[in-house]
């Protein structure tokens, strides 16, 4: 099991200092064999998750632009955007081009968006669920036309009508595309139809193994071997800390053995470099063991 770390929290930080204590969190996470960067796409701070919504979000894909030019090895992705944040063929163009800048370590992360008080907040629109999903079969199938080199002809949707799908400069690494969420009956066969990784919430490998018969049915309905698509998961428990890296591998071994290629992290509301250098990077060589 490979892990990864989720930069979703802002708040120990002063502005002034957010682009220095980034750069030392994501180069203690690259050259210590973290194999995963990524913030949310979010306008602002999650609510249900007990944050002020006033609370610090930086804009995902500038930082991941930055966090590209201080690292060399971790792959870096949105976990995930949401469907209507982004036009697709700017979304798809956008991640080709972080694709280039970081040399081919570009993950596409999409969803299918749910937190309608951001949208409102900004002036979004905020469409219903059922046109919402509809929304993400198309921006896949656009975000693959796109990585296309053989195809830059028009896309004629149902949402979406694009009169070119010219990409240019061209990805190096394909990306891959990751499909987050745990919907049963429209994210798991989504994921089977198109994906090239999932992003599940799962809080025991029972959920998880149930998740995962889900999405294998869904594969034998579409003709698509299971073993093609990487799977991930967000850690659900508490952050961990220094000292808990013993606890943290028990924890993680149900998991891996159904098949979970990468955890990815989440931090506590402490010096974001200090938590990757003193609790996550000691879990990374005994959870590959795993």
């Amino acid at each position: 099991m490979r892990i990864g770390t989720h930069f979703m929290r802002f708040d120990s930080m002063e502005p002034a200092r957010m682009r220095t204590e980034l750069a030392d969190a994501a180069r203690y996470a690259d050259d210590g064999g973290v194999a995963w960067v990524s913030v949310m796409d979010h306008y602002f701070q999650m609510e249900h998750q007990g944050f002020p919504a006033s609370d610090p979000m930086l804009e995902a894909y500038t930082t991941l632009g930055y966090l590209a030019g201080v690292t060399e090895n971790v792959q870096l992705g949105a976990l995930v955007t949401g469907v209507t944040y982004r036009y697709p063929g700017l979304l798809a163009k956008i991640v080709a081009s972080l694709d280039v800048v970081s040399g081919g370590r570009a993950t596409y992360g999409i969803g299918a968006a749910w937190y309608d008080k951001e949208h409102a907040a900004l002036g979004v629109p905020f469409p219903p669920l059922k046109d919402r999903f509809e929304m993400l079969e198309e921006t896949v199938r656009i975000a693959r036309q796109m990585y296309d080199l053989d195809n830059d002809g028009p896309f004629e949707g149902k949402h979406y009508r694009l009169a070119e799908t010219i990409c240019s400069p061209a990805p190096l690494s394909g990306p891959e595309i990751m499909i987050g969420g745990s919907g049963e009956q429209r994210t798991l066969r989504l994921v089977a139809q198109y994906a090239d990784a999932c992003n599940l919430f799962a809080e025991t490998p029972e959920r998880l193994r149930h998740l995962l018969d889900v999405l294998r049915r869904h594969c034998d309905d579409v003709g698509r071997d299971p073993a093609d698509i990487r799977v991930t998961m967000l850690h659900r428990g508490a952050p961990i800390g220094p000292g808990d890296t013993a606890a943290f591998v028990e924890e993680m071994r149900g998991f891996a053995e159904h098949g979970v290629d990468t955890v990815m992290l989440r931090p506590p509301g402490t010096s974001l470099a200090e938590w990757v250098r003193d609790a996550v990077l000691p879990v990374v060589e005994p959870c590959a063991e795993l």
